[in-house]
């Protein structure tokens, strides 16, 4: 039979939306000779509905919208992820289900058995994990269907597998109600985009398919979702673990594979990747590969957050350094170069080459900019405080401390909120990872804002941003590149005066935050021990900045949001441990 893989973004809890979406996709593809459609997980609702769960009128309005699309599906199958209330008297009062509906009845229903509770997933919160899994029959297939996480326990993938039960493997041993084993594996899924993920799904698919001679199709959800980006990028299997059919990633698509022959069928513009600026000569290389990837996951983050969260028009601070620059050119990606402002505000030590690189930066863009110098402010700030300010006037150059280069931080921070009150724009923070890390950066200042787009993106991945946002033409000005970065919040201020080199510091981080290594270890990797020591410190001095910054978007395995659960108020020190 023909099989329509679609996958939608839904928005969570938006019912009548969701419903017809899903009914709409539906009739597309029914109209294109498909008997099967499948959707992804908790297509109904949206993913993660988190404590959305436990409110009853939720729950009513998704049994009625499950009723709609029931009873108006019609001529054509479809698989739908949604929930399902638990029958039994004891468990969770869910499962997250997926069923198998056609003309009016539901045929099958699969329950979620492997219920994750790692990173940002916390389903057995919610959820009961279904108890068994069995094959289902369709159109002459004999399916097995699984949900997301169940599949992600191959313990061929992993050195130890998290679950002591393997869906996958209870339905390939399994039998349908005829004798029969399956001939097609079916997963629905809600899986977060994260820079390298999709080679660890791809390694899992390929094993599974071919330890079994089993073909396979993956439909994913799409969309930004608060800090989660979904890319979609579907695919169908065949039974030796090559991809077949593939759905474009960063957007809305179906695509449609025969089981007779095992290929795609046509579908309107088929699309195996998602691109939103043309590509340049050089776009063959590996890195720039996962750059555009990374590129377009937070274009899409800030496109879906602003408009699933009533947001049209955008705002940045542009201080001429990098990190603001590349989110600025995000945020005209996403918004459009009419709907977001660059705003620079200079203080007494902001360089003019800073001032003019924003405004280039803008034009390049064709964006609108506009110049707040805050002298003034902070003059009358420090006026205030005199009795308290340690700024020595007298010195050949003044020394500035924290405190008054938070003061100049704060004020911008209290004039961006502004525009971004008068205007109703979003204010998009501009802190990268790296910074975030060590807590350089001001609470109320340059924190402050309603999306932290690169807050999970390190430094020099910021630096391979800005490369590939300058690909075709020009567009960040190269002074902006390639001058020492600086807060520009006292003379001659560098940020490796008080930070190693970016290039050690963003390793560091990473084998710290992501790989879970010690300090003797990473001392180990050949880094200096007090460097080492002195970094992690300050990760766990600063957690207390990071639970008050804005939400980010995640593209890391392990970024600084609800996956990161580290209490602030706590004494174990890591540099002192052996």
């Amino acid at each position: 039979m023909k099989i329509a893989l679609v996958q939608i973004n839904p928005v969570i809890g938006d019912f009548g939306y969701n419903s017809a979406q899903i009914i709409s996709w539906s009739e597309k593809a029914r109209e294109k000779g498909c008997d099967l459609v499948v959707f992804p997980e908790l297509a109904l609702c949206g993913y993660p509905p988190q404590d959305l769960l436990e409110r009853p009128a939720f729950l009513m309005e998704h049994d009625k919208a499950l009723q709609n699309i029931i009873s108006r599906i019609s001529g054509i199958g479809i698989i739908c992820g949604h929930l399902e209330k638990h029958a039994g008297a004891v468990g969770k009062p869910l499962h997250n289900s997926a069923s198998l509906i056609e003309n009016g009845r539901i045929l099958f229903t699969a329950q979620k058995r492997l219920l994750p509770s790692y990173d940002v997933f916390d389903e057995a919160r919610y959820f009961e994990p279904g108890r068994r899994s069995q094959p289902c029959r369709y159109n002459g297939l004999r399916l097995g269907l699984t949900v997301c996480e169940d599949i992600w326990n191959d313990k061929g993938s992993f050195p130890q597998q998290l679950y002591a039960t393997d869906p996958v493997n209870d339905l390939l041993s399994g039998l349908d109600a005829q004798g029969r084993k399956i001939d097609l594996l079916v997963n629905i899924s809600a899986s977060p985009f994260q820079i390298d993920k999709e080679t660890v799904k791809h390694d899992i698919f390929t094993r599974v398919c071919r330890n079994n001679t089993l073909p396979l199709i993956y439909v994913n959800q799409v969309g930004g979702q608060d800090s989660l980006l979904f890319d979609g990028w579907s695919m169908a299997m065949d039974s030796g673990g090559n991809i077949v059919a593939r759905a474009a990633r960063f957007k809305e698509d179906m695509v449609i594979v025969d089981t007779d022959i095992w290929q795609e069928r046509p579908y309107g513009q088929q699309i195996t990747e998602v691109h939103t600026r043309e590509s340049g000569p050089a776009d063959n290389t590996a890195i720039l590969q996962e750059t555009r990837t990374v590129f377009d996951a937070l274009v899409m983050g800030v496109k879906d957050y602003g408009a699933k969260c009533g947001f049209s028009k955008g705002l940045v601070g542009l201080s001429g350094g990098i990190d603001s620059a590349v989110t600025f050119a995000i945020g005209c990606e996403a918004f459009g170069p009419e709907n977001i402002l660059g705003v620079a505000m200079p203080s007494p030590y902001s360089s003019a080459a800073s001032v003019e690189d924003a405004k280039q930066l803008a034009e390049n863009l064709d964006c609108r900019f506009e110049v707040v110098v805050i002298s003034s402010v902070f003059s009358a700030i420090k006026e205030s405080l005199s009795h308290v300010l340690t700024v020595d006037e007298q010195q050949a150059v003044p020394k500035v401390d924290i405190t008054e280069q938070n003061i100049q931080a704060r004020i911008r921070g209290n004039l961006l909120m502004a525009y971004s009150n008068k205007e109703g724009s979003l204010l998009l923070s501009t802190g990268n990872k790296s910074e975030m890390a060590v807590g350089y950066c001001t609470l109320y200042g340059d924190m402050s804002g309603g999306l932290a787009v690169i807050s999970d993106v390190p430094k020099l991945l910021v630096y391979k941003l800005a490369d590939y946002i300058n690909r075709v033409r020009e567009i960040i000005p190269a002074r902006i590149i390639t001058k020492p970065p600086s807060a520009e919040l006292s003379p001659e201020q560098l940020d490796q005066d008080d930070l190693p080199p970016y290039e050690v510091l963003d390793s560091i981080l990473q084998a710290y935050l992501e790989q879970n290594l010690s300090v003797a270890e990473i001392a180990a990797m050949g880094f200096e021990r007090h460097t080492v020591e002195d970094i992690v410190k300050r990760i766990r001095f600063n957690e207390y900045k990071r639970k008050q910054a804005p939400l980010g978007l995640k593209v890391t395995s392990k970024a600084f949001g609800y996956g990161r659960r580290y209490p602030i108020a706590q004494n174990f020190r890591e540099e002192d441990a052996s």
